[in-house]
């Protein structure tokens, strides 16, 4: 069966076939590191990781480059570092560090190439030039900017209508401009703001806008035209938008990237996530509470392609379900999906598909195919065991006084006393003690 990717350019289900496969390539756009990174920053994160193992499974590990960018120049970092009165290096090194350790603790392996954006600002000014030198941008009162006009097919990707795509960008009216529509390259720096020396053209030193960054770092490190640029829907319109524009016009390629993927909005309890709404959740304070696995679990519970509901019950529930897939899986295999899996994943990342064949392996035929599903999605057992344990309830009597009962109530259980059997087993339920009767006697728990 072939791989089969959603593509957001054609609006359709194609084949995936990479250019060269010996060097399957994607790009993911990665954090603006100006703070922690929330809930919703995890799900592109979590979706890309295990597209990255499946094609690491297809091609072989070698074979595929995985790219993921740090932003760390931008309006945002600016404000923040004014905002705490530390240096923009200081506040940068220290958000990526949180960011590194919180995608970590969700199971998620390191690209091959994590590049930053200050690292690539000559690659920036380079594109920038060769824009302007074929006529597809332009140097206006110490600005470059992209010509719109320019490029004959602009708005391939999002195909919105041109008043849609001037209310979605939020276009800044400014005076150089020679159309709305035209976006920044390269601005000229504040006081106080990073700046470096400018493109041909430009004297005043500046910095680059945000959506050159990203076509800089990707033919940095993935050549001029490759595989798979993914990313947030948000991302569609306008960044990966003017991204490919930049890119072909530049180099004078029909596309930027064979196929563009996106995963769907993150709302939490039913509503839309927002610091005013009181419900803005950060990947640091989910982990506070659960492992990092359960929280991968429940994100890939719903189809990256839709919208999904982060609840506490979605997490209670891949609480029990990884729990349920520890208990049936033999502890040695090695990591790889199980044929049915893998046919889920093959079709677009079905991962609840997925998921729902991991439960058909919990019997005895099936355990070692689990185990090994389990090490394929980096999924930990001694986390979960680890975690299980600290949150483990504590039972409401001592250990000995419920074992008396338990005994008393095996005593009434033979003389048929059916009542006070009843009776003891009630009373222990009320106290959240829940017992199971089988064949080789009477156990207890104390309920979640």
């Amino acid at each position: 069966m072939d791989l089969k990717l959603y593509d957001t350019l054609t609006r359709q289900k194609r084949t995936f076939a990479p250019l060269d496969d010996k060097r399957v390539r994607m790009y993911v756009c990665g954090p603006t590191v100006y703070d922690f990174a929330h809930i919703g920053n995890a799900r592109p994160v979590i979706v890309f990781d295990v597209l990255y193992r499946l094609l690491r499974h297809l091609y072989g590990e070698q074979h595929v480059t995985y790219v993921r960018n740090i932003t760390d120049v931008d309006d945002k970092i600016n404000a923040r570092a004014a905002e705490r009165g530390i240096a923009i290096r200081e506040l940068t090194e220290e958000t990526y560090r949180n960011f590194k350790e919180d995608v970590a603790a969700l199971g998620c392996l390191p690209p091959d190439v994590e590049p930053r954006a200050t690292d690539h600002i000559e690659k920036m000014k380079a594109l920038i030039e060769r824009l302007v030198a074929s006529g597809h941008a332009y140097v206006a009162e110490e600005h470059a900017l992209f010509s719109v006009p320019s490029m004959k097919d602009y708005g391939q990707l999002s195909k919105r209508p041109l008043d849609e795509m001037i209310a979605g960008a939020r276009v800044d009216v400014a005076p150089y401009k020679r159309d709305p529509m035209d976006f920044v390259l390269w601005k000229p720096s504040k006081p106080g703001e990073p700046a470096w020396p400018s493109p041909s053209g430009i004297a005043t030193p500046g910095r680059p806008g945000w959506h050159i960054e990203c076509s800089a770092m990707s033919w940095k490190h993935l050549g001029e035209s490759f595989d798979i640029h993914g990313g947030g829907i948000d991302l569609v319109f306008p960044h990966h938008e003017n991204e490919i524009a930049q890119s072909c016009c530049a180099f004078g390629t029909k596309a930027m990237a064979n196929y563009w993927m996106h995963n769907g909005f993150l709302q939490v309890e039913g509503d839309k996530m927002s610091k005013s709404a009181g419900n803005f959740t950060i990947i640091r304070d989910v982990l506070a509470d659960w492992p990092g696995d359960v929280a991968r679990l429940a994100m890939l519970g719903s189809h990256y392609r839709q919208p999904i509901n982060w609840t506490v019950k979605g997490l209670e529930e891949a609480e029990k379900a990884l729990a349920s897939f520890y208990d049936a899986a033999s502890a040695e295999a090695e990591p790889r999906p199980a044929p049915a899996v893998l046919d889920a994943l093959l079709d677009d990342l079905n991962t609840p598909k997925a998921i729902a064949e991991m439960h058909g392996l919990k019997n005895a035929a099936g355990r070692r195919a689990l185990a090994g599903t389990l090490g394929f999605f980096g999924f930990r057992s001694g986390e979960l065991k680890a975690w299980q344990a600290k949150h483990a309830p504590v039972a409401s009597l001592p250990d000995a006084e419920i074992e008396t009962r338990i005994a008393a109530r095996n005593a009434a259980r033979q003389s048929k006393n059916f009542a006070e059997s009843d009776r003891i087993r009630d009373e222990l339920a009320k106290m959240g003690i829940v017992l199971k009767d089988s064949k080789d006697g009477t156990t207890w728990e104390v309920a979640r």
